[in-house]
């Protein structure tokens, strides 16, 4: 429940305070007066973005705060989860710079707009009579529907199958489109591969041929080494094993004389071990390497094949040919394998839009069973309203495709008269009508929504005369079990038993002011009479406030 609202350097609005009544709060004044500065406002102040400049004097902050009474409504959960201290009374703030930035906050605490928004929706709504306009949307006559059978678990299981639908779907289409890409290049892929394959291209492949081609080239030279150093050791009269052999011999000798020399012998001996090994070793490389002309032509062959391979591929390296290798391997792969991927994808696609079928079934069926009372409700009320044959009809025809709220086309049918079938309301229905049409809905809503306050911005709109009255009996009687606040232009509505406010202008600033019963008397003699107060609109005055 709003308690109170202080306005600073807003468009026409200087300075002003207003404290609200719990129950029925009724704003009059002239045209042009400010009556929806007052509520544009409101509306910033709950999270409306600042369309423009927003301050009256471009050299101070433009500050809109609002004190709100908040036990017993439920909303603990709202500040728990933005990590909010919750309070049964709190106090939101909204500072606008002259440069245009805005801060906001929640006591103490600065908050995004988007936390402003979520407590507003469940502090006040505010209809204005452009609102009316809203029976064209087929989205709020769905979502009134959704409102009155209390939908809201079956609605999100609905938006969540929904949205993995439609992300099965995105894949199927991401996937088609690779695979028609892809197929497009085929012909040219599929020779790429076979070339590679028929390649036989191995791990090292490049560096070990490389190393064999160096070694077949220098096979002379390497030959020549070999057997020179094999003469070096194993010549039979100054080969190195001979020599070494006599001065082991020598020093195993004295080796009784001279203790040094049985180590020295022992260390001939692994030499000599040694050297034998090395001669074999020579002997064996030197007879496996031979300049074999035809091995190294194949060797040759082997690398300008590689060679040519990276250079067209434009691979940086070996390793990077073999990569781009498995990658073209790949992608033939996923062409050959799309056919069976993308039937696979359909199926899962058929799943999930049987069980959207089956949800979306289960949310027509909920909105069906809540259309009798509520047609019921609303002919009532238009009865009350004056319109004695109204005719007000909920028509859900069933969708081939899912919405984001469900497989359901809603309209509402009207006919104000007996003999006329009902339409689609939004193209028959007068301004009068709408307006009587959209008090009745909303007095069913905030009823369920159990809402702190509701704002209504000359929902009278196109009325006068008795209907006048019974609208003002109605808005009374539901600020009777909550907050109202109604602007209105018709005496018969301002009337009504409440507080009553008149905003007007002072040297071009936008005022309000709560009357006292004489001057709420003269302000609706005043609606009767025009700027001259006559006595007859007085009495009728009196009268309209019994």
């Amino acid at each position: 429940m709003l308690k109170s609202l202080t306005i600073e350097n807003y468009a026409l609005i200087d300075s002003l305070h207003v404290e609200w009544d719990e129950h029925l709060n009724i704003i009059t004044g002239e045209t042009g007066a400010g009556k929806s500065i007052l509520l544009g406002a409101l509306g910033m102040l709950l999270g409306a973005k600042n369309e423009g400049q927003a301050t009256k004097d471009i050299t101070k902050n433009c500050v809109i705060e609002a004190t709100f009474s908040v036990d017993g409504y439920g909303l603990e959960h709202i500040f728990e989860e933005n990590d909010l201290d919750y309070e049964a009374e709190i106090t939101i703030r909204r500072i606008i710079t002259p440069a245009g930035k805005s801060r906001s906050f929640v006591g103490d605490m600065p908050v995004p707009l988007t936390v402003l928004k979520e407590l507003g929706s469940h502090l006040i709504d505010i209809h204005s009579q452009h609102q009316n306009l809203i029976l064209s949307s087929e989205d709020f006559r769905i979502s009134t529907l959704d409102t009155l059978s209390d939908n809201k678990a079956i609605l999100e299981r609905y938006t969540t199958l929904l949205t993995s639908l439609n992300a099965l779907r995105t894949k199927y289409r991401e996937l088609e489109s690779a695979f028609n890409a892809a197929r497009n290049d085929e012909e040219w892929l599929r020779h790429i591969v076979e070339e590679l394959r028929a390649a036989k291209l191995k791990e090292n492949e490049q560096a070990e041929t490389e190393q064999k081609l160096a070694t077949l080239e220098s096979a002379d030279r390497i030959s020549e080494a070999l057997t020179t150093l094999r003469n070096t050791i194993d010549d039979e009269e100054l080969g190195s094993l001979v020599t070494l052999a006599r001065s082991q011999r020598e020093f195993e000798a004295i080796g009784d004389k001279y203790p040094e020399g049985v180590n020295i012998a022992e260390r001939l001996k692994s030499v000599l071990a040694e050297l034998k090994d090395l001669s074999l070793s020579a002997a064996d490389e030197a007879e496996r390497i031979d300049a074999d002309p035809e091995r190294l032509q194949k060797l040759s062959d082997r690398l300008n094949t590689i060679y040519s391979l990276e250079m067209k591929h434009r691979a940086e390296s070996y390793d990077d040919l073999l990569k781009k290798a498995a990658e073209y391997e790949a992608r033939l792969a996923t062409i050959d394998n799309s056919d069976a991927e993308l039937r696979e994808m359909q199926n899962r696609i058929a799943e999930a839009e049987e069980e959207c079928s089956k949800v979306a079934e289960e949310l027509r069926k909920t909105r069906e069973s809540v259309c009798p009372k509520f047609q019921e409700h609303i002919v009532s009320m238009l009865r009350q309203l004056g319109m004695e044959d109204a005719q007000f009809v909920v028509e859900i025809t069933p969708l081939d495709n899912f919405t984001p709220s469900g497989r359901d086309s809603v309209a509402y049918l009207f006919t104000a008269n007996r003999t006329t079938r009902p339409g689609a309301i939004e193209r028959i229905a007068s301004g009068g009508e709408l307006s009587r049409v959209m008090l009745a809905l909303k007095a069913l809503l905030v009823e369920k929504i159990k809402l702190p306050t509701v704002v209504f911005d000359e929902i009278d709109t196109g009325v006068s005369g008795r209907i006048a009255d019974a609208m003002g009996h109605i808005i009374a009687r539901m600020a009777e079990g909550m907050q109202v606040i109604d602007i209105t232009h018709l005496p018969q509505v301002a009337s009504k038993r409440g507080a009553h406010f008149v905003v007007y202008k002072n040297e071009g600033h936008t005022n309000i002011q709560r009357l006292s019963e004489r001057e709420r008397c003269d302000e609706i003699a005043k609606m009767l009479s025009g700027s001259e107060i006559t006595e007859a609109a007085r009495k009728q005055a009196k009268i309209l406030l019994g």
